[in-house]
């Protein structure tokens, strides 16, 4: 069947055996492009071991086993020499980017929802002065929302042992 471009159709339906569609013994699809095997079954059922390395990393291991402080030096060395990409990986191994900082400012004690504007207000002004990054803030905004939400839920169960203290 040609269609309005004079292209043929073809038909995706699953009619016939499973041997007609192209499926071997296994459960792989021999005739199929992109995804040979059907959800949940790979040519490997067993997998890869965990803990398993990769040969290529086992084999560098086993040539740099012993010459690795060597190395260590004469990178340095060329550091020192003004090589700037030895410089780069030095620093890259020797000083690794920080994640995270201890963060320490005057910050409001929060002990109920009504203290939440003076606790944000104290983030921001720490923020404006340079003592947080906008980031570190976002991060303790999350904090300081768990927590209203905790003191939240706790003046509702509150207030509603209250009510049922009084019904009785």
């Amino acid at each position: 069947m040609t269609g309005e471009l004079g292209m043929k159709a073809v038909s995706r339906g699953s009619t016939g055996s499973a041997r007609q569609r192209g499926l071997a013994a296994g459960g792989a699809e021999t005739g199929r492009r992109g995804r040979p095997f059907r959800p949940g079954r790979s040519g490997n059922p067993a997998g890869r071991p965990r803990g398993a390395r990769n040969r290529a990393t086992l084999m560098l291991e086993a040539l740099l086993d012993g010459e690795a402080e060597g190395i260590a030096r004469k990178a340095i060395e060329l550091a020192k020499a003004g090589d700037s990409s030895a410089l780069k990986a030095c620093f890259d191994r020797l000083l690794p980017a920080r994640r995270d900082r201890h963060v320490t400012f005057a910050f409001p004690r929060i002990r109920t929802v009504a203290d939440l504007p003076k606790a944000t207000a104290a983030m921001l002004a720490a923020v404006s002065e340079g003592a947080l990054t906008p980031l570190e803030a976002w991060e303790l905004a999350r904090l300081i929302e768990v927590h209203a939400r905790a003191l939240e839920v706790t003046d509702i169960a509150d207030r509603l042992a209250a009510l049922e203290e009084r019904l009785r």
